[in-house]
């Protein structure tokens, strides 16, 4: 039996996490289809954002494990999704549990766990502590140090 699976997201900041999300969910079934979040629903989200939603989904489309993608433009589309494309999954981050238990009307609803130690929320504080550093500092970490075998 043909299984498909449904997962929502920005995807800003492509990461590992991201794709290792998306690999285990096409392990779980025969088709993803995955909604990128346009930036008009990132504003409604309050969610600011790097990379501009053209690249986003195509970055996402050229994924070879992702078969179809798709504009996230509203909270209540879902629904919608889950019928037109005959979801038989919906999976997304535990960060969301139990946020989208009402969809269980529709199809399994599945949260997986996020990848250890690594979000665009927490890329986004690293690049800001980057962009902090002082240029002495940040040239520092180019120096070659003179070892006793230098002559």
């Amino acid at each position: 039996m043909h299984k498909t699976i449904i997962t929502y997201g920005t995807f800003d900041m492509f990461h590992i996490g991201h794709l290792k999300l998306l690999k285990k969910l096409k392990n779980m079934g025969d088709e993803l289809i995955v909604a990128v979040s346009t930036e008009k629903f990132n504003l409604v989200k309050k969610k600011k954002i790097l990379i501009p939603f053209e690249q986003r989904i195509e970055i996402v489309k050229n994924i070879k494990c992702v078969d179809r993608v798709i504009p996230e433009e509203a909270w209540g589309q879902k629904i919608k999704d889950i019928k037109k494309y005959g979801v038989d999954v919906f999976a997304i981050g535990n960060d969301w549990k139990g946020e989208f238990n009402f969809l269980s009307n529709y199809c399994e609803v599945v949260y997986l766990d996020r990848t250890e130690d690594i979000s665009t929320t927490e890329l986004k504080k690293s690049l800001i502590e980057f962009l902090s550093t002082s240029k002495e500092d940040f040239l520092s970490i180019f120096e070659v140090k003179k070892t006793k075998y230098d002559k």
